[in-house]
């Protein structure tokens, strides 16, 4: 890996620990803050919120800055809020660290996702932002079952801990490996701001939001699919998760790849078509255990190779607007989220079966596809970036 790399894959390693390992330390929160599991899962919804609040709008009050001094002081929120977690005494408190702790989370990854973009290798840019991205898989892998297993058997505010050990380590490699690039020059928040008049622009935002919606209506509820429906034990779900984390890890990788080897906007609407057969393909096989797990792996391959693809697409389409407008696509991936749970839930209250889900989710997908296939159709050249690499140079040249 490209030590410059590095310290963003660290950053997302961090991010992803956070924002993933609260769906398993909900029944020991609750049970320590003394309220209802419900109550609980509040605190997912406080990040989310936190992440579609500070996305824009740190970028837009950091983004004259050069890029190394944002990401630096962005991992300091993130490490301090996460102790902020750590300490928290109460429920309400916890609510409110959760949600300044989501604040850094979109804008560290817009910025990252430039700044790899500049620092990459000619023709593989997407490919470096999926090594952003690697570290939000990893997280999945290792830092999620390690930080559900502290909190078990340990204490969950020992887990934060070990988020706020990550950030530590991140904030020095920030400062030692990333490299100095200049702030972006003659910045015009107006025009940046412009960006949200284009019609791409909304068309992508609703890709993302309801597309990967997808893959959240399938991983909020994996853990009851793998139990009530292809009768694992509560106990494997810790290596079913795993298990998804390595699809993850390697669709992450694959996706970055055929993002630049075809185009950000075809990349995308290939894996959201995917993401429908895959998701379909689930409802009818989860009855069956080495079946099951085979589209665990498959579904999260297929689910995080949307990451770079989906990324680069904003950047690509945002020319001056380049740093707003990848933040702008992590709060659309969390509004996602929501939208993926929320949605994903519905068929389970009206007493349809766990495997009911995965229809939603291939549904969303579909959306998010035509309106991939909308974005291509009204500009071909301009946005689908049949030429990355002349897009590229002259974003260098700008900047």
């Amino acid at each position: 890996m490209n030590k410059n790399l590095l310290p963003l894959t660290l950053g997302g390693l961090g991010i992803g620990i956070t924002e993933f390992v609260m769906m398993g330390l909900l029944p020991d929160i609750a049970k320590d803050l003394d309220v209802t599991i419900p109550q609980a899962g509040y605190l997912i919804s406080a990040y989310a919120l936190g992440v579609v609040i500070g996305a824009p709008l740190l970028i837009m009050i950091a983004g004259k800055y050069p890029p190394k001094k944002i990401l630096i002081a962005l991992m300091v929120m993130f490490t301090v809020f996460n102790a902020f977690s750590a300490f928290a005494p109460s429920f309400d408190t916890l609510f409110l660290a959760r949600l300044l702790s989501g604040l850094p989370h979109g804008a560290f990854f817009g910025v990252g996702s430039v700044v790899a973009s500049r620092i990459a290798e000619k023709g593989k840019a997407a490919q470096a932002v999926s090594l952003m991205f690697m570290g939000l898989t990893i997280a999945n892998i290792v830092g999620v079952p390690l930080g559900t297993y502290i909190g078990h058997n340990f204490s969950w505010r020992i887990s934060f801990a070990v988020v706020v050990f990550v950030g530590l380590v991140t904030l020095l490699s920030l400062k030692l490996w990333l490299p100095a690039l200049e702030a972006t020059k003659n910045r015009n928040l107006k025009e940046e701001l412009s960006f949200f008049k284009k019609r791409e622009a909304w068309i992508i935002i609703l890709m993302i939001s309801i597309g990967t919606g997808g893959l959240f209506t399938w991983y909020s509820y994996i853990a009851p699919l793998m139990t009530e429906v292809a009768g694992f034990s509560p106990n494997a779900v810790t290596y079913i998760l795993m298990l998804a984390g390595f699809g993850m890890l390697v669709g992450n990788y694959i996706g970055g790849i055929l993002a630049d080897k075809f185009s950000p906007a075809k990349a995308s609407a290939a894996l959201l078509i995917t993401m429908v057969i895959t998701l379909v393909i689930v409802h009818f096989v989860s009855f069956s255990q080495p079946l099951a797990l085979i589209m665990t792996f498959i579904t999260g391959a297929v689910s995080f190779a949307l990451a770079a693809p989906i990324q680069m697409l904003m950047i690509q389409s945002a020319k001056g607007s380049e740093m707003l407008a990848a933040s702008a696509s992590q709060a659309s991936f969390n509004i996602g989220n929501a939208l993926g749970a929320f949605f994903g839930g519905l068929p389970l209250v009206y007493g349809f079966g766990y495997t009911s889900p995965a229809y939603v989710g291939a549904a969303m997908a579909l959306i998010g596809a035509l309106f991939a296939f909308w974005l291509i159709k009204r500009n071909p050249s301009k946005v689908v970036g049949e030429d990355d690499k002349e897009l590229k140079e002259k974003y260098v040249a700008m900047h």
